[in-house]
Protein backbone atom coordinates (compact mmCIF):
# COMPACT_ATOMS: atom_id res chain seq x y z
CA UNK A 1 0.00 0.00 0.00
CA UNK A 2 1.54 3.30 -0.79
CA UNK A 3 1.67 6.28 1.37
CA UNK A 4 0.12 8.66 -0.79
CA UNK A 5 -3.40 6.15 -1.12
CA UNK A 6 -4.22 6.44 2.11
CA UNK A 7 -3.74 10.47 2.37
CA UNK A 8 -5.90 10.89 -0.80
CA UNK A 9 -8.34 8.28 0.97
CA UNK A 10 -8.28 10.34 4.39
CA UNK A 11 -8.89 13.57 2.44
CA UNK A 12 -11.95 11.87 0.03
CA UNK A 13 -13.40 11.04 3.33
CA UNK A 14 -12.72 14.85 4.86
CA UNK A 15 -14.55 16.13 2.29
CA UNK A 16 -17.52 13.97 2.45
CA UNK A 17 -17.89 14.41 5.82
CA UNK A 18 -17.52 10.34 6.89
CA UNK A 19 -15.56 11.18 10.35
CA UNK A 20 -15.19 7.42 11.41
CA UNK A 21 -13.54 6.65 8.28
CA UNK A 22 -11.35 9.82 8.37
CA UNK A 23 -10.59 9.07 12.19
CA UNK A 24 -9.78 5.38 10.96
CA UNK A 25 -7.22 6.45 7.70
CA UNK A 26 -5.67 9.07 9.86
CA UNK A 27 -4.90 6.87 12.54
CA UNK A 28 -3.47 4.51 10.13
CA UNK A 29 -1.49 7.27 8.53
CA UNK A 30 -0.09 8.09 12.48
CA UNK A 31 0.73 5.17 12.91
CA UNK A 32 3.04 4.63 9.37
CA UNK A 33 4.56 8.30 10.22
CA UNK A 34 5.67 7.36 13.48
CA UNK A 35 7.26 3.72 12.79
CA UNK A 36 8.79 5.56 9.61
CA UNK A 37 10.68 8.27 11.77
CA UNK A 38 11.38 5.34 14.28
CA UNK A 39 13.22 3.21 11.78
CA UNK A 40 15.02 6.65 10.00
CA UNK A 41 13.12 6.84 6.47
CA UNK A 42 11.01 9.98 7.63
CA UNK A 43 10.94 10.84 3.88
CA UNK A 44 10.55 8.03 1.64
CA UNK A 45 8.67 5.21 3.26
CA UNK A 46 8.35 1.85 1.85
CA UNK A 47 5.07 -0.17 0.75
CA UNK A 48 6.86 -3.04 2.51
CA UNK A 49 6.64 -0.87 6.07
CA UNK A 50 3.10 0.82 4.79
CA UNK A 51 2.04 -3.03 4.86
CA UNK A 52 3.58 -4.23 7.92
CA UNK A 53 1.86 -1.26 10.06
CA UNK A 54 -1.47 -1.50 8.43
CA UNK A 55 -1.06 -5.68 9.66
CA UNK A 56 -0.56 -4.72 13.17
CA UNK A 57 -2.72 -2.05 13.60
CA UNK A 58 -5.49 -4.60 12.17
CA UNK A 59 -4.33 -7.03 14.81
CA UNK A 60 -4.62 -4.40 17.52
CA UNK A 61 -8.30 -3.37 16.71
CA UNK A 62 -9.26 -7.34 16.43
CA UNK A 63 -8.42 -7.78 19.94
CA UNK A 64 -10.17 -3.93 20.93
CA UNK A 65 -13.14 -5.69 19.38
CA UNK A 66 -12.85 -9.16 21.11
CA UNK A 67 -11.90 -7.53 24.27
CA UNK A 68 -15.00 -5.20 24.29
CA UNK A 69 -17.66 -5.31 26.32
CA UNK A 70 -21.05 -6.58 24.71
CA UNK A 71 -22.87 -3.75 26.20
CA UNK A 72 -20.87 -1.44 25.20
CA UNK A 73 -22.50 -1.27 21.81
CA UNK A 74 -21.37 2.25 20.82
CA UNK A 75 -17.39 1.11 21.24
CA UNK A 76 -18.17 -2.23 19.47
CA UNK A 77 -19.82 -0.09 16.35
CA UNK A 78 -16.84 1.88 15.93
CA UNK A 79 -13.92 -0.65 16.93
CA UNK A 80 -15.53 -2.55 13.91
CA UNK A 81 -15.67 0.41 11.10
CA UNK A 82 -12.18 1.04 12.20
CA UNK A 83 -11.29 -2.75 11.08
CA UNK A 84 -13.55 -2.50 8.42
CA UNK A 85 -11.64 0.32 7.47
CA UNK A 86 -8.15 -0.95 7.69
CA UNK A 87 -9.09 -4.11 6.32
CA UNK A 88 -10.06 -2.44 2.87
CA UNK A 89 -5.56 -1.56 3.22
CA UNK A 90 -4.67 -4.95 4.62
CA UNK A 91 -2.12 -6.58 2.19
CA UNK A 92 -3.98 -9.82 0.67
CA UNK A 93 -2.00 -12.95 3.02
CA UNK A 94 -1.26 -15.97 2.13
CA UNK A 95 -3.81 -18.88 2.78
CA UNK A 96 -2.21 -22.00 4.77
CA UNK A 97 -1.06 -24.06 1.53
CA UNK A 98 0.52 -21.27 -0.13
CA UNK A 99 2.95 -21.43 2.87
CA UNK A 100 3.28 -24.90 2.85
CA UNK A 101 4.21 -24.99 -0.47
CA UNK A 102 7.20 -21.93 0.02
CA UNK A 103 8.02 -23.93 3.02
CA UNK A 104 8.66 -27.11 1.15
CA UNK A 105 9.98 -25.64 -1.86
CA UNK A 106 12.29 -23.15 -0.43
CA UNK A 107 13.52 -24.20 3.22
CA UNK A 108 13.48 -28.19 2.75
CA UNK A 109 16.73 -28.26 4.09
CA UNK A 110 15.79 -26.25 7.59
CA UNK A 111 12.84 -28.79 7.95
CA UNK A 112 14.79 -31.95 7.30
CA UNK A 113 16.07 -30.87 10.91
CA UNK A 114 13.25 -30.79 12.59
CA UNK A 115 13.90 -28.40 14.53
CA UNK A 116 11.20 -25.98 15.21
CA UNK A 117 13.28 -22.94 16.03
CA UNK A 118 15.10 -23.49 13.51
CA UNK A 119 12.84 -23.99 10.86
CA UNK A 120 11.34 -20.66 12.52
CA UNK A 121 14.19 -18.42 12.54
CA UNK A 122 14.86 -19.10 8.98
CA UNK A 123 10.93 -18.98 7.50
CA UNK A 124 10.32 -15.41 9.05
CA UNK A 125 12.46 -12.69 7.90
CA UNK A 126 11.17 -14.35 4.45
CA UNK A 127 6.95 -14.44 4.83
CA UNK A 128 6.95 -11.59 7.64
CA UNK A 129 4.20 -9.39 6.70
CA UNK A 130 3.33 -11.78 3.21
CA UNK A 131 1.31 -14.67 5.99
CA UNK A 132 0.00 -14.67 9.83
CA UNK A 133 2.15 -15.70 12.07
CA UNK A 134 -0.16 -18.33 13.17
CA UNK A 135 -0.44 -19.85 10.16
CA UNK A 136 3.27 -19.86 9.98
CA UNK A 137 3.41 -21.42 13.13
CA UNK A 138 0.96 -24.70 12.53
CA UNK A 139 2.14 -25.28 9.41
CA UNK A 140 5.82 -25.76 10.64
CA UNK A 141 4.66 -27.29 13.74
CA UNK A 142 3.20 -29.58 11.50
CA UNK A 143 5.84 -30.08 9.17
CA UNK A 144 8.42 -30.48 12.03
CA UNK A 145 6.54 -33.24 13.49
Amino acid sequence: MQMDTLQKDMIAAMKARDKGRKDAISALISSVKKVAIDEGCRENIKEELVDRVILKELKTVKEQIDSCPADRTDLLEEYQLRYDVINEYAPQLLSEEEVEAILKEKFAEVLATGNKGQVMKAVMPELKGKADGKVINQVVARLCQ
